[in-house]
């Protein structure tokens, strides 16, 4: 005859399932996205939300306009340049050179190519982990948990733990699956900014992109799985070039989709970085 369960064996049955969903839950990776709070920096046009400074980003808007607005962020030595949408919403802006000052001036197009500043905000990032800047999609990294890359990267990762491993799949993959585009590099202008911004989806529906394009589907996907990883743009040889850096154990490893793919090797000091993202 089977002895029925006391009260306190039903408990431990009840937390031993418990733990064994949460240990499923927990195997797969999460896909981090950048959040807005109520911590908020403001001067004239200009709103920076600054919540989640820890997280390794920043969330920025200007006013809804039918302006064009462009956004110059300046820390240390660098200045970048980001395009900023004229319907008042949110972008997501990385602090990537880690802990510092940082100041964020929006300008407002007045007529051709002049611009006008419509505010300023400065601050100080305090970062736990510097490196958390680079599992969040942004401008030039831009995907969500439904792009079909960071899709295919969970079921590619599934039941993986270790990063090593994780980044050795993903990058395999995209050596396999991808070609490089040679009739958009051949249209394509250094100076197009809109031309030369990653499309990851175009990418993963065409199989094949330029090298920012790789590079970026190539960090959305190790992001995506939780491994932080930096798009790298430059020169390889005096050649405009693209690459990524993904942070591996703690270790940086350099993947250049655009080499592997054609079956070349190029050493350190072949690449000059200009920015990254």
């Amino acid at each position: 005859m089977k002895k029925s369960l006391n009260g306190k064996q039903t408990l431990l049955a009840a937390v031993s399932l418990a733990l064994v969903y949460l240990i499923c839950v927990l195997s797969f990776a999460e896909v981090l996205m950048p959040q807005t709070g109520k911590k908020t920096k403001k001067n004239g046009s200009l709103v920076v939300d600054i919540s989640n400074m820890d997280e390794g980003y920043v969330m920025v808007r200007g006013k809804k306009s039918k302006k064009k607005q462009k956004l110059v962020v300046k820390t240390g030595k660098q200045e970048l340049r980001y395009d900023i949408n004229s319907s008042g919403n949110y972008e997501v802006i990385p602090l990537q050179y880690g802990n510092g000052k940082y100041t964020f001036s929006l300008f407002e197009n007045m007529s051709g190519n002049k611009y006008s500043q419509a505010g300023q905000v400065s601050l100080t990032a305090k970062m736990t982990d510097p490196n958390r800047a680079f599992l969040y999609p942004n401008q030039y990294v831009d995907y969500t948990p439904d792009t079909e890359a960071v899709k295919k990267a969970a079921e590619l990762c599934e039941g993986l733990t270790e990063q090593a491993e994780i980044a050795k799949v993903i990058c395999n993959f995209v050596r396999k699956n991808f070609a490089y585009d040679y009739m958009k590099a051949n249209s394509v202008k250094k100076n197009d900014t809109k031309a030369m911004m990653p499309s990851i989806d175009d990418t993963w529906k065409k199989h094949m992109g330029v090298c920012q394009d790789l590079s970026a589907l190539t960090v959305a996907m190790l992001r995506s799985q939780g491994v932080p990883a930096k798009l790298m743009i430059g020169d390889r040889k005096d050649v405009y070039h693209a690459w990524v850096v993904a942070i591996v154990d703690g270790d940086e490893k350099r993947f250049d989709p655009t080499a592997e793919l054609e079956g070349k090797k190029y050493k350190k000091s072949e690449y000059t970085l200009e920015r990254y993202y």
